[in-house]
């Protein structure tokens, strides 16, 4: 029932980039990413782990519905220095005024500027949304794609320090744990990877909905346009997924370059042992199909934000491992309620699920947020809670293909709590938030596969302002500022603070159709012990030996600009790690685990094209 507007946007480059500027990556854009801020999943049920690449994927909750009275179209065309691309495609358009279809593709690759980053992601959305001519059957429809493949190595090796020698200004030339020495390659779809993670998942989801009501119409001169006002509503949602993850390392005896998985390093980090040059390959398929009943009634026929809903869901799963295959299921119920009052000044939503029986009986997750708008000089406040008791990752369990601890764990279900407070006031651009998080029983890595859990209630706290300041007429500065603090003696790793800043022009020189934003980007956090990577579970894994400490703050240069339908994004990133190493150079990386950095400068230009056809 809510209608949004497509963003046309130029301020923040972060919008339309798929890796968010508070997340940390493994120095190559399609590698493994986490948020530096404490952001657990507050989700409960089934989860069969592997997050480290979510960023790149679509998601269902995300898929986007469209109306439009003439077909739709964007072409964006993204380039980066060591032909890093980003190509996405969106084409949408109304067969009939009462059914709309849409259509998006990307293609994420990358290369990568040290041995063996190379990525190489595939989306695919369709969409379809249909209401018969009387609006009392509404069908929509999914079918949403997910090819990840990101390839490992490992991180840098140890033996000397590669980053401070000037042979090695090349950072190509720096040999790495995993992968060998591959020649680099140029081909942007190429997609073979010997070393790494492929993942895959493929979705469906079909939503059919019934209303009884009440009829009206709108009578002008020339037309009569119907109208119906749900009191009741009936829904069914059939979803399929298949989800498909696997580790590869595997020899090449290629002319040129000869390679073995090093059984040093997996004897080291896994206690594997490889016998005649094994391949190493772990892999897990899963498939899982539900069916939901839910039923709405709507208090107040002219207000469709304001409903009641209580369904049942059944959810069928298979899972495909090494040695096995086996069969689980849940029986889920949950409950919504939502209001947001014709007056939009107050916004009320509480929502819990509970899983009666199957794989995750037991589980509950329960949220309720209140946002009041109190005008525009006062602003909006939201308060927000939400609590799950949830079984961990089936990943970080014995039946998974992924433990590899030679004896089961009694793992107990997490509780997680998070309590939000926030402030905006639009007339001063700013936002103050506040979060508490509550955890116990927190499930983690130690090491490279060594799952723990931690049974000792602690808490972690972030504060957050954003705020805009203008500094003239067309000069503006946007600064962001988080602090957080583990509370206790918990195995959690955090940067105390966390700043980001922008400052530049905004304007269009007086020129009626451009729009441009110029300026510098400034990124830091204070140090901290960052989690280290493990590349067969695809985890970030706590460590509490390496301190990761910047030499500078991220610098970036940007020129974004507007005319009309044509965006355009100009920049030059981590100015800051130029220094003099056997000459002057960009090799001055800043560190983001233990063992991997970031690249030096990258130029990047990005073109955003849409028209009405």
């Amino acid at each position: 029932a809510r209608l949004l507007m497509l963003d046309s946007s130029i301020i923040d480059f972060r919008t339309r980039y798929p890796i968010p500027a508070s997340h940390i990556y493994l120095g190559n854009l399609g590698n493994a990413t986490r948020s530096i801020f404490f952001d657990p999943s507050m989700k409960a049920g089934w989860d069969p782990g592997f997050h480290a690449f979510d960023i790149y994927k679509w998601k269902i909750e995300s898929a986007q519905f469209y109306t439009t009275t003439r077909p739709y179209s964007e072409i964006n065309y993204f380039l980066g220095s060591r032909v890093e691309q980003i190509i996405e495609i969106l084409h949408t358009q109304n067969i009939k005024p009462n059914w709309n279809a849409s259509f998006r593709y990307r293609l994420i690759n990358s290369p990568g500027f040290f041995k063996n980053q190379k990525t190489a992601h595939y989306n695919y959305l369709f969409t379809s949304w249909f209401q018969s001519v009387s609006k009392r059957y509404t069908n929509y429809l999914v079918l949403l794609g997910n090819r990840m493949q990101s390839a490992e190595n490992g991180a840098i090796r140890s033996d000397q320090d590669y980053l401070n020698d000037p042979v090695y200004k090349d950072r190509f030339n720096i040999p790495t744990n995993l992968g060998g020495d591959p020649e680099f390659g140029r081909d942007p779809f190429s997609t073979q990877i010997t070393t790494g993670n492929k993942y895959r998942d493929f979705q469906i989801v079909l939503r059919q909905q019934y209303d009884l009501g009440k009829k009206d119409s709108i009578v002008t001169d020339s037309t009569v346009i119907p109208l119906f006002y749900p009191n009741l509503r009936f829904e069914h949602t059939f979803q399929l997924h298949t989800y498909n993850f696997r580790y590869l390392d595997y020899p090449n005896f290629g002319n040129t370059n000869v390679y073995v998985p090093d059984s040093a390093y997996y004897h080291d980090n896994y206690g594997i042992t490889l016998v005649n040059q094994d391949t190493v390959q772990f892999f897990e398929k899963w498939r899982e199909i539900l069916n939901d009943f839910s039923i709405y009634q709507f208090p107040d026929k002219m207000n469709q934000l304001q409903f009641i809903r209580l369904g049942l869901t059944l959810q069928n799963l298979r899972g495909e491992f090494t040695s096995s295959k086996r069969s689980f299921y849940n029986l889920i119920g949950h409950g919504e309620y939502r209001n947001k009052t014709r007056n939009q000044q107050w916004d009320l939503g509480v929502n819990g699920k509970i899983w009666f029986t199957g794989l995750n009986a037991g589980d509950f997750e329960v949220a309720a947020t209140l946002q009041k708008f109190s005008g525009k000089k006062r602003g909006y406040i939201q308060l927000g809670f939400e609590n799950s008791n949830a079984t961990p990752a089936f990943e970080l369990e014995s039946r998974s293909s992924f433990y590899l601890l030679p004896v089961p764990l009694d793992l107990k279900k997490e509780n997680k709590t998070h309590i939000l407070a926030a402030y905006s006031l639009p007339s001063l651009q700013l936002r103050l938030a506040g979060h508490l998080y509550l955890i116990n029983n927190y499930t983690y890595l130690r090491h490279f596969y060594q799952v723990q859990q931690y049974d000792t209630l602690f808490n972690v706290i972030r504060a957050s302002l954003e705020k805009t300041f203008n500094l003239g007429k067309h000069f503006k500065w946007h600064t962001e500022i988080c602090v957080q603090k583990v509370i206790g003696r918990a195995p959690v790793e955090l940067p105390v603070l966390y700043t980001r800043n922008r400052i530049g022009y905004e304007g269009g020189f007086g020129f009626k159709n451009l729009n441009i934003a110029i300026g510098l980007e400034l990124r830091y956090h204070t140090p901290y012990k960052a989690d280290g990577y493990s590349p067969v579970l695809g985890m970030f894994f706590f460590q509490d030996k390496t301190t990761i400490q910047y030499n500078k703050p991220d610098i970036s240069f940007y020129l974004h600009f507007r005319i009309r339908a044509i965006k355009a994004f100009v920049r030059a990133e981590n100015l800051n790690t130029i220094r003099n190493l056997g000459g002057i150079n960009f090799t001055d990386n800043n560190p983001v685990a233990p063992g991997y950095v970031l690249p030096g400068l990258q130029l990047r230009l990005g073109i955003y094209w849409s028209f009405v056809n």
